[in-house]
């Protein structure tokens, strides 16, 4: 393996690392950035208290990533331990002081100045401590304690192998989103609850706080004009007139913003007014609707690594390039694959217009081989837990457990379209009651229930996977929408791009010529003839090359487009309804 770099990671300052205020849909003025240099040490997990630390790591890139200075792996029996010290400015403090980590892998256990500050599970999720009665005038001083099991115990890991190779990507640990501090009233505002009703002209905002209940003022703006005001009492679902909306789409990203004031605490957010359901086209065909009308959602598989920062972007304008690329490119979806991004990615995906697939990251043990070698077209029963390495009830209840943390971090995301429970039997279990809970946690969304296979007969679509082999359009029955989840993979070497000596790929190439020449082939011959028939979402793979995987759109560093731009916007400007 070479180091590759992107040119994001090239130019990275050690001083001001993703320095953005990580959180867009509530925003305070309160902020102050912990990213950078912390100490660290890699010692055996019994260890309750370091007596030294090795050196230093750029916060928030993992230990694995090139870029956080480290390049060691944790392991499951070893600790991994954080310190910096911090001094609060002038006027910072308010009544509480919140510690906030956008997400720690696995789990971890905080303190401040010697005292627990809180603790936390779950490696994609964000987390925060109150550490106001363990704060000292002048020099305070964090400590975090990591373990991480990656994919040896069950826990949600998505595509992490301890043992990478092919498909399975360099397991990353610790810190890796941003870690920062905010100062707020005792009594201030939790999070909100922004769901637009288009048919309705009306926003539903929900306040949530952490005192009783108080009244909030809504301000709602449309650019400088102010469109909306009332007064409601928090914890209580408040639907707010919005005459004649400006809808939001990929086209016309339109978004609104959003003022709540609650008592001495204020903040700002956004939201987009626009409705997704599931509706006929003039032939009778099932399709997605788009505010009302049928859309075509042509996408690409995203799984969100890079090889100088692994799970975390090098910076701002990194995450940016990836979604404008793709949008510039005729791509109008990203399927977000087995793992949850930084609240500002999403952001980007609202203000740009990109419609998102955001799948759940699976967990579970070791499966029975045959459920990752089912022939196409047959689907195992997954309410035969063993066989699917879900026997154990802890960690499905976990996965039940995070499931819920999701729809809850992702609900207020305008352009999130579609979840994906499960994705080709990877820690799937039970996908029709998984999907019942979904839906009745955000009924305003669709549901692919099984991406690529295992299909239990529920959800919004039928869901495949086709590599290799020709597609053709299912000819059986079903009224559910059809949707060709992952297809292409066609893969090219580019010299001097390249993360490592193995390689793999679906159908290999040697020029880019050839590799434009079957892109081409594939949709024009195999893909946009199957759309009057009723196809109406397809994720090309994939954004990126990975790891070993050469068969993104872009090679791993993002500096080379294969096939040539113009042949793919030849391309998805047909794949259209």
């Amino acid at each position: 393996m070479t180091e590759l770099l992107t040119r994001w990671g090239a130019q990275l300052d050690p001083e001001e690392i993703l320095p953005e205020y990580p959180r867009p849909q509530l925003v305070r003025d309160s902020y102050l950035n912990l990213n950078g240099r912390w100490d660290y040490v890699i010692t055996p997990a019994e260890v309750t208290e370091p007596d030294r630390f090795d050196g230093t790591i750029l916060v928030p890139f993992s230990p694995e990533a090139p870029l956080s200075g480290v390049d060691r792996q944790l392991l499951p029996d070893q600790r991994l331990w954080y310190r910096r010290t911090f001094e609060l400015p002038p006027g910072f403090r308010r009544d509480r002081v919140l510690l906030h980590f956008g997400a720690v892998d696995e789990s971890c256990q905080v303190f401040l100045n010697g005292s627990s500050v809180g603790s936390h599970s779950g490696g994609y999720w964000p987390f925060h401590c109150d550490i106001t009665d363990a704060l000292e005038d002048g020099v305070n001083t964090i400590l975090v304690a990591v373990r991480d099991s990656t994919d040896t115990d069950g826990h949600a890991h998505g595509k992490q192998r301890l043992e990478r190779g092919g498909i399975w990507y360099t397991a990353q640990s610790g810190i890796w989103q941003t870690v920062w501090l905010e100062s707020v009233p005792t009594s201030h505002i939790t999070s909100l609850s922004v769901t637009p009703h288009l048919d309705d002209e009306s926003i539903e905002i929900t306040v949530y706080s952490s005192g009783a209940e108080e009244r909030a003022q809504i301000t709602i703006r449309d650019g400088e004009e102010i469109v909306a005001t009332a007064r409601i009492n928090s914890g209580q679902p408040t639907m707010i007139p919005l005459a004649r909306p400006r809808m939001w789409s990929p086209e016309d990203p339109h978004l609104y913003d959003l003022t709540v004031q609650l008592g001495d605490d204020e903040v700002g957010s956004y939201f987009g007014m626009r409705s997704f359901g599931i509706g006929e086209d003039d032939a009778g065909v099932p399709r997605i609707l788009l505010n009302g009308r049928p859309y075509f959602h042509a996408g690409v598989l995203d799984q969100g690594y890079w090889p100088d920062g692994l799970y975390t972007a090098p910076s701002d304008a990194a995450m940016i390039h990836d979604i404008a690329t793709m949008k510039d490119l005729g791509y109008t979806m990203l399927r977000k694959h087995i793992k949850i991004e930084p609240l500002r990615w999403y952001y980007h995906c609202d203000r740009l217009g990109m419609l998102v697939w955001q799948d759940l990251v699976n967990g579970g043990g070791p499966a029975d081989p045959q459920v990752a070698k089912v022939p196409r077209g047959a689907h195992l029963d997954d309410t035969d837990l063993e066989r699917f390495g879900r026997a154990d009830r802890g960690n499905r209840k976990e996965f039940r457990r995070q499931l819920r943390q999701t729809v809850a971090l992702l609900r207020n995301v305008v352009s999130l379209a579609v979840w994906v429970p499960f994705n080709e039997g990877w820690g799937q279990f039970e996908a029709a009651a998984i999907t019942e809970e979904l839906a009745g946690l955000d009924p305003t969304r669709l549901i692919d229930q099984a991406s690529g296979w295992h299909d239990q007969g529920g959800g919004d679509f039928r869901s495949i996977h086709v590599y290799i082999d020709r597609f053709e359009t299912p000819t059986d029955e079903d009224a559910r929408i059809l949707a060709l989840t992952e297809y292409g993979g066609y893969s090219l070497r580019i010299d001097g791009h390249l993360w490592g000596e193995e390689t793999f790929g679906y159908r290999g190439y040697e020029t880019l010529e050839q590799l434009g020449d079957a892109f081409r082939s594939l949709h024009t011959e195999q893909i946009i003839p199957a759309i009057p028939e009723g196809l109406s979402a397809t994720v090309y793979t994939q954004l990126s090359d990975v790891e070993d995987e050469i068969n993104g759109l872009l090679s791993y560093d993002r500096a080379v487009t294969k096939p040539t731009a113009q042949l793919i916007r030849e391309v998805n400007r047909r794949l259209r309804l």
